[in-house]
């Protein structure tokens, strides 16, 4: 897995926090959209990030809890957006392994990915760096 970094600006850290059901993810892509245009990221890369952020969350929502919480960070930083989504999951839920087609779309469309489960909780973290700066 890819470690994450970069520290977000003074005041930049945006949550959020939906039901863990597949018609709020719109409200999440809108979000992404959002802070990524702030960071100036070109068209295709906002959709990008829309696209990783949106089959993130489909992967959280197939193994999370009834009536669950699908809770989304956003860390905004001077050349960076990372999006940490969060929900609790049922007993014995997995990820999709990282030679997954889910998987090999996040490694794609974002600069990096990584995934935890632990604790009846499962994230997936995603780093997006605006193209012309790395």
């Amino acid at each position: 897995m890819t470690q994450l970094t970069g520290q977000p600006t003074t005041d930049d850290v945006v949550h959020l926090t939906v039901p863990a059901d597949g018609g709020y993810l719109g409200v999440l892509r809108t979000a992404t959209a959002g802070l990524a245009a702030r960071l100036q990221f070109a068209l295709d890369e906002i959709e990008d990030l829309r696209i990783a952020v949106d089959e993130a969350c489909a992967m959280l929502l197939a193994i999370a809890t009834r009536n669950a919480e699908l809770e989304c960070r956003f860390a905004v930083t001077e050349d960076a957006l990372t999006v940490e989504v969060t929900v609790p999951t049922v007993r014995g839920a997995t990820l999709p392994s990282e030679s997954s087609f889910a998987w090999k779309v996040l490694t794609a469309l974002t600069t990096a990915a990584s995934a935890q489960a632990a604790a009846g909780r499962a994230t997936i973290s995603l780093l997006t760096r605006r193209a012309s700066d790395y």
